[in-house]
């Protein structure tokens, strides 16, 4: 089919066959850059008599053959993006169209693929606008109807460099490995070089098919910003429900030999802990105190938290808690801020040695919520682990 379609470029003037050696080639090049010329074919081939061009193809001479670019001629096309476009035929490089192998180039290729595809919409990178009108020339060369051009944005690092494989991934699917969900990767990827035309930035697929139009892409390059790509992932991980969650996290469970926890219970820890996290994983790796004791205590927190009254409060508030006869989280509210009135200090200064205990940690979710998970005898075991080993763990701390 491309040798065909050649054949009726050649026989209609508007291709030539090149016998040029690559050595020549090279030598051309080099002048042009040394004399700081177009780089561009010189046409040698294109002034060969009929008598010459038919001696070298008698002689066995291999050949390609090159589109024929009209002179003083100024190519137009419409693109999508960036609107009206306009090249000066003294510009564009009379293309090689067959290589002497006989294979098409990509040039002559792709347009007769497109058309005989019935392809209605070209969409690629803007590194192809140089090539775009020697694919128009081949349209209308042929007769045919010119698809619709759209030549997107580069993503760029953020020293606005053009992104490459050399500095990181650049594949879409080098990421849900990573941890992030799928629907955050998409997202993501939409809002380079596109915006809905407000301030909305979180979108289920569904969404970005109702509201993506190629019109609102951007014609600047878009920074790949992963802090944006983690904020994201954190919303759309928001947006799942508690069980999708679970669904995700299964492996991980069974993993950390976690799998005998009831579903319930690792359902209200993800309550806790979903607006907590940038990935599922993170649920596990960041808090392991719904699972373990802690084998390790936060050191600057220790050091702040666990003043020398610390070890007698926790003791008191262990005794308390034993108490509870429902172990919910107004209960432990209650205790919590009737302690702390009764030995007249903040309930925060009794609120973060206690967190430090049950969970060897100053950050995490509320404290009564997280207590009434982990339940009555875990957290009583716990606090007293850490007031019987009080001045060892201040001295690992140190």
């Amino acid at each position: 089919m491309y040798e065909k379609h050649a054949k009726q470029l050649l026989d209609e003037g508007k291709a030539y066959r090149c016998f040029c050696s690559s050595e020549r080639l090279d030598q051309m090049r080099k002048f042009q850059e040394k004399s700081k010329l177009p780089p561009k074919y010189d046409r040698t081939c294109l002034r060969l008599s009929q008598d010459e061009i038919q001696k070298k193809l008698e002689a066995g001479e291999s050949f390609t053959v090159r589109m024929k670019v009209p002179d003083d001629t100024t190519i137009r096309f419409t693109d999508l993006i960036r609107g009206e476009v306009e090249f000066s035929s003294f510009n564009v490089d009379d293309q090689v169209l067959v290589k002497s192998d006989g294979y098409p180039t990509y040039h002559l290729a792709n347009v007769v693929d497109d058309h005989f595809m019935k392809i209605s919409h070209v969409i690629r990178g803007e590194e192809w606008v140089s090539s775009t009108p020697k694919h128009v020339l081949l349209y209308q060369y042929f007769g045919w109807e010119l698809p619709q051009f759209a030549h997107l944005p580069l993503l760029l690092n953020a020293d606005r460099s053009k992104m490459s494989k050399r500095q990181g991934d650049v594949e879409a699917r080098a990421y849900p490995p990573k941890g992030y969900l799928k629907e955050a990767v998409v997202n993501f990827i939409a809002l380079l070089g596109w915006n809905p035309g407000d301030e909305r930035e979180i979108f289920t697929m569904e969404e970005l098919i109702k509201e993506f139009s190629i019109e609102r892409i951007h014609k600047a390059g878009a920074i790949f910003n992963v802090e944006k790509l983690n904020w994201l992932n954190t919303m759309h991980i928001r947006r799942k429900s508690d069980e999708e969650i679970y669904d995700m996290l299964k492996s991980d469970l069974e993993k950390h030999g976690y799998s005998d926890y009831p579903k319930q219970y690792v359902l209200r820890a993800i309550g806790l802990m979903k607006e907590r996290i940038n990935f599922v994983s993170e649920l596990l790796t960041f808090s392991g105190y719904f699972f373990k004791d802690p084998e390790t205590f936060d050191a600057e927190g220790i050091k702040k938290r666990w003043t020398p009254d610390a070890k007698i409060r926790l003791a008191a508030i262990a005794d308390r808690l034993e108490k509870l006869e429902m172990f919910t989280h107004d209960e432990i509210e209650k205790t919590f801020r009737s302690y702390s009135d009764e030995i007249k200090i903040k309930a925060s200064e009794l609120i973060h040695p206690v967190r430090l205990a049950i969970s060897g940690m100053t950050l995490g979710p509320g404290l009564f919520d997280l207590i009434a998970v982990l339940d009555q005898q875990t957290v009583i075991r716990r606090i007293r682990h850490a007031v019987a080993h009080f001045d060892e763990i201040i001295a690992q701390s140190k």
